[in-house]
């Protein structure tokens, strides 16, 4: 029998199938192994399985070797994760509901920053940006860096390759998330900052090798920038600018947004007032900055049985039982608990609710919830 991510891989290479439905099926049958050689039947029964996709899958699965695939693709991508591993895949892209399927990377794997104890913060913004934008991308990214977070970017011109260059320069650590394989340097001119990055940080993907340019990726790319990310800043954007993109989906992941403001007389800065004006924080200086990521809880190791034994086991209703128990000790998202307990969204939030007048439960910056 092929290892487990031999059929994450099988799986990834079939139209039609995306990292929710590769979700769905692993919900379904426990394993992609075991859903691989699932018949017709037993694939219809999974929510967003109709008739074309079933029968697309098991026209071109008959076509794939999943063991014979991996041996054959490891020759030109050798270093990738799949969501099984859980000890090594980014612990905060297994909390969203897309994490890719396959993610391939090139650098120096720190997997301390796997499991979520670097606190990892995404810097986007837009590819013409004004002086004040770069500059502040450089303060802020200097800043960042020097205090112990990693850098989460997308290696595009503008902001992101300003806040690379400055977080290396300060002796940090930044992760570069691409649109294209990731042997594939796009821009070209970003060649030098692509090696450095290679020496200081990580370059990851979930395009495999050889993978060219192509717009629709980079769309893509930005929810694993949010995905990576414990919060995301968006320093300068227009209206319409890939920033916002990420800015969506780190809203929809939880993840808590940060603008820096700029002038109604600047186009490059209307995308970010929208920002705000719709809730994201304001960022009104290095140190201000600072005191909000501050806030935000950091993961800890895995607590003694000793830590344990101090939490109280409270008699509760079925329902409230059910969420208390999928909750860590450590912070968790709100939609990592819906898929926990399996619950619809509302039934967690009234749950949540009650264990928090309850005093049994708070809530975090970010929609984060842990035990009190």
């Amino acid at each position: 029998m092929a290892e487990e991510r031999a059929f994450w891989l099988a799986w990834s290479q079939i139209n039609g199938i995306g990292p929710i439905l590769l979700r769905r099926l692993q919900q379904q049958f426990g394993t992609l192994a075991a859903a691989w050689s699932a018949d017709r039947t037993s694939l219809l029964a999974v929510e967003g399985m109709g008739l074309q996709v079933v029968d697309k899958v098991v026209k071109e699965r008959s076509r794939i070797h999943p063991e014979t695939f991996l041996q054959q693709h490891q020759q030109q991508n050798p270093s990738f994760w799949t969501p099984n591993q859980t000890d090594i895949y980014p612990r905060l892209l297994l909390e969203t509901a897309s994490p890719p399927p396959v993610l391939y990377y090139r650098g120096k794997v720190d997997i301390q920053e796997n499991l979520g104890f670097t606190p990892s913060i995404g810097i986007v913004g837009t590819r013409h940006p004004s002086e004040y934008g770069k500059r502040w991308t450089r303060k802020i990214s200097t800043a960042l860096a020097k205090n112990g977070f990693t850098v989460v970017s997308g290696m595009a011109e503008g902001i992101d390759t300003e806040a690379h260059h400055a977080c290396l320069e300060a002796g940090g650590r930044t992760i570069a998330v691409l649109g294209t394989g990731v042997d594939v340097v796009y821009p070209p001119r970003n060649r030098e900052l692509y090696q450095q990055i290679l020496q200081q940080g990580l370059v990851i993907s979930e395009y495999p090798a050889k993978t060219p340019p192509d717009r629709p990726h980079f769309p893509q790319r930005n929810r694993i920038i949010a995905g990576m990310s414990r919060a995301v800043i968006v320093m300068e954007a227009p209206v319409k600018s890939g920033a916002l993109i990420t800015a969506r989906f780190a809203n929809d992941f939880c993840r808590d947004v940060y603008v820096l403001p700029g002038s109604l007389d600047n186009e490059r800065s209307q995308g970010c007032l929208a920002l705000i004006n719709n809730g994201a924080g304001v960022i009104l200086g290095v140190e201000h900055l600072l005191e909000m990521l501050g806030a935000m809880p950091q993961l800890d190791a895995t607590p003694s049985s000793q830590q344990l034994e101090l939490l109280p086991s409270p008699d509760l209703a079925p329902e409230l039982q059910q969420v208390w128990n999928a909750i860590a000790l450590e912070s968790m998202p709100f939609d990592a608990i819906v898929q926990q307990t399996n619950m619809s969204a509302g039934a967690v939030s009234s749950a949540l609710l009650q264990l928090e007048l309850t005093g049994l439960v708070m809530q975090l910056p970010g929609m984060r919830y842990q035990k009190a």
